[in-house]
Order: structure tokens, then sequence, then C-alpha cells
């Protein structure tokens, strides 16, 4: 367990807010009194994510370093230093083989290397005032495989790994870290793969996912991840299947 944190009066910033589970973050926060920014690619939707939330808004690539000094600065000018970081934002653009060295680099930068370079600003200033909370959201895929998605579930299993890093190297110094490993979700990210007509892929990764149990409702998750952080706990599984699947891969990886 690490360093548990209750939200309330705590100031939020949520990457991949615009809708999903990152929205529905960005609500539960509100909902238990934080003060919240909000980030996304996509400007309008975050915009108004933001206008329902009465939270603030800034939108940007969650991967670069500009972007994300632009969410803390922002933070800071409307409610103080950045208490918890919720790195959510994700892709799942390139498939199996044939994915492109862009289409690595792209998902390696913004499911993996964002949470990095949101780290490298925010953790110095969390050690030296005791505290600070960093959210991880990864995916089943990070813990087992991406059936159909390369890219996904390499550089998921990254930002699992990187998660498990900064809690060992920085869990002693007061900073609390929480990754987050679910299966299926009612997201954009889902929906466009299983309506994908002209990507086989797509559909066979959506169907992995949708076929493996429960899909839930971002809300559901939201609040999953909230409860973690007011423990101070690590792995987030809102499915209780994903936990019984890695006990299996470890017993017999074969």
């Amino acid at each position: 367990m690490g360093a548990p944190m209750q939200v309330q009066d705590k100031v939020a910033v949520v990457t991949g807010a615009a809708g999903g589970i990152g929205a529905a973050i960005a609500q539960a926060l509100v909902d238990a009194g934080a003060h919240v920014v909000v980030s996304d690619l996509d400007e309008a939707r975050v915009v108004a994510t933001a206008e329902r939330l009465d939270a603030v808004a800034v939108p940007g690539d969650a991967s670069s370093d500009e972007a994300i000094a632009a969410m803390i600065a922002a933070a800071e000018q409307a409610h103080g230093p950045v208490d918890l970081f919720f790195a959510n934002a994700g892709i799942g653009d390139g498939l199996g083989l044939s994915a492109s060295d862009a289409q690595w680099q792209a998902a390696l930068d913004v499911n993996l290397l964002a949470h990095v370079r949101a780290a490298r600003q925010l953790v110095p200033g969390w050690v030296e005032r005791g505290t600070g909370y960093f959210v991880s959201t990864a995916s089943a895929a990070g813990l087992l495989t991406q059936i159909g998605s390369a890219t996904y579930s390499v550089s998921k299993h990254g930002a699992v790994a990187f998660a498990e890093w900064l809690a060992v190297t920085y869990g002693d110094d007061g900073v609390g870290v929480s990754c987050l490993c679910p299966m299926g979700v009612d997201t954009d990210m889902l929906r466009s793969g299983m309506t994908s007509g002209d990507d086989a892929g797509g559909r066979v990764a959506a169907a992995a996912v949708t076929g493996a149990g429960e899909v839930l409702t971002p809300r559901d998750v939201a609040d999953q991840v909230l409860a973690a952080v007011a423990e101070g706990r690590f792995l987030i599984t809102p499915h209780e299947d994903v936990r019984e699947f890695l006990r299996r891969k470890v017993d017999d990886h074969d």
C-alpha cells in the first residue's frame, strides 16, 4: 500500500478527459470536492466537459512537455499546486505487424512517455512537499496482452512497468501511485473498434475485450479509482477476472 489521499479540496489534473474514463474521473473528483483541470486533444469536447463540470480546460497533446506544463500552470493559477495527476489519455492506433513506425511512436508517446513526462515535472515537487498522487491509466492489456493490437499491448505493458517503478522509487517519500487496468469499458475507443467496418484487426481487438467479461460504465471505473486513491492501493482491476487471468499467466506462461 502507498500513501493514501482524500481528494476533497485537492487540485487534480486529468488527461484524456473529453469523454470516457477521463471525463468520468473528472466528474467523480468534482463530486468529491476536488478542484479539477481537464485536458484532451479534442478541444471542443474537453471545453464542453469543463463547462459542464465547472472545471478548467487546457486543450492539448498529453504527451507534449509543453502541454503538460500548461496544465500544471493552469491548475496552479486557478487553485494552487497540483496534488493529483491522472495520466489517462490513451490511443489504440496500429494493430499487428503492419503498424507503421509512426503508429508505434504515437502509441509509446501517448500511452507511456506522457506518463514519464508528467512525472518528471511533478514528482520532484511532491517529494519536496512530502505528498502527491499519480494515477496511471494502463489496461488489462498491460498485465496480459491485447489480441489484435501489438502497439497497444506493448505500450500499456510499459505504462504498468513505469507505474510500478514510480511507486517503488518514491513511495517512501510520500508519493502515492495507482495503476488502473480495466478490461472492457463503454468508451469511444471500444465502440470505434467494434464498429470499424474496414479494420478487421480493430474488430478482433474489440471482440476480444467484450468477449472476456462485462463492459463497465466509465463512472463505475471512476468510482473504483477514487476508492483506490483513498486507500493508497496500487493495482486497480475493476474487472475481477483480470486478477485470475494474471494468476493463470504467472502459473503457466505458455
